[in-house]
């Protein structure tokens, strides 16, 4: 592939900024570009501004996607098919405890096999892969490793800022910003495992359409993606949250389904949204979460957020029948330590 000049990646850049779309071609071709690091630093990140500053359609979002996946991410093969990927994309407006690594183990401990794949804090304060580490999963695993792991303990994650993972540009990248780019999406789905099957977060409905889209259009056969509002504080959050409604864009292969739901429909009290936000530092973290798969109601309104999005993927691969059975057996889980002992079992054998 012949690469680009400074001045014909520029000019795309200065249509960005004109609000002018670009094809999926020419969204893969640039980040090509990002991916061998063939443009001056300053370019790259003009071009990841005014892309996000702009508005990513579902083909600038495919395209990145192709090319992360093509030049910068390893490839694994001896997983079953029934791998699911569960996280959220980031760049919400309210952060919160670090549900869906808390989620993960509790859909791992009933049986479903799940293939992670996440990164270091970037525009949250703690991420997948630094709360993970402070529980003492090794996040520097190969990639075999993470495949064992999955194979044999039902849970593995793959670190998106590791060179086994994505072996040259998507750790340089993410390792330099501190805001939201279409990474947050393209990269996020860019999991090494390539799942059929999801449920992702994203921070605003208008993202709910276009991003099942961009699964349908990679190779995702059946999925959720869920965006939630917090209402003390006029927030949003790329969870299903318990301080206000979650908003749901289901599919199943052609099928299609869109729908609301209020923390009541599904038997939560609807909770104030200081009981899950964010804490200052790791250590704080790493103690609520801890305390959280415990299971002891220290943090009750933690373990009503982790088994409310634990549940969507129960009653999504079918094993409630309902979202609110989800949830339900999903609290009786943590109740009965079976996402501890996940961890466990996962930390034995990671490291």
């Amino acid at each position: 592939m012949e690469k680009m000049t400074t001045a014909e990646f520029g000019a795309y850049v200065q249509k960005l900024i004109e609000k002018k779309n670009l094809t999926s071609l020419e969204s893969y071709l640039l980040f090509s570009e990002l991916m061998t690091n063939s443009q001056p630093d300053l370019q790259q990140g003009a071009f990841l501004a005014a892309l996000i500053a702009k508005g990513e359609t579902v083909d600038e979002i495919v395209g990145a996607w192709r090319a992360i996946d093509e030049f910068d991410t390893v490839q694994v093969e001896g997983l079953p098919d029934t791998i699911i990927d569960n996280s959220g994309t980031g760049m919400d407006n309210f952060k919160t405890f670090n549900v869906s690594s808390a989620a993960a183990l509790i859909v791992a401990a009933h049986g479903i096999p799940v293939a992670r794949h996440g990164a270091r804090a970037i525009t949250s304060r703690c991420g997948t892969v630094d709360i993970m580490e402070a529980m003492g999963v090794n996040v520097e695993c190969p990639p075999e490793q993470v495949i064992q792991s999955i194979n044999s303990v039902g849970i593995g994650l793959f670190n998106g800022m590791s060179p086994y993972i994505h072996p040259g540009a998507l750790g340089r990248i993410l390792s330099q910003i501190r805001f939201g780019t279409t990474f947050n999406i393209a990269a996020s789905l860019a999991n090494p495992a390539r799942p059929k099957r999801a449920i992702r977060g994203v921070h605003s409905c208008s993202l709910l359409n276009p991003v099942s889209q961009v699964m349908r259009q990679i190779g995702f056969h059946h999925g959720m993606v869920v965006h939630g509002s917090v209402d003390d504080c006029n927030g949003s959050i790329d969870e299903l949250s318990v301080c206000g409604k979650s908003y749901i864009n289901y599919f199943d292969g052609d099928k299609i389904e869109c729908f609301e739901i209020e923390p009541e429909d599904v038997g939560i009290s609807r909770h104030s949204s200081s009981t899950i936000a964010a804490l200052g530092s790791l250590e704080q973290e790493s103690e609520r979460f801890l305390s959280t798969i415990t299971g002891r109601n220290k943090y009750p309104e933690c373990e009503d957020f982790v088994a409310l999005n634990a549940g969507a993927v129960l009653w999504m691969e079918g094993i409630s029948s309902t979202l609110s059975d989800g949830f339900a057996e999903a609290r009786n889980t943590l109740k009965q330590g079976g996402a501890l002992d996940r961890l466990h079992l996962w930390r034995t054998s990671q490291c």
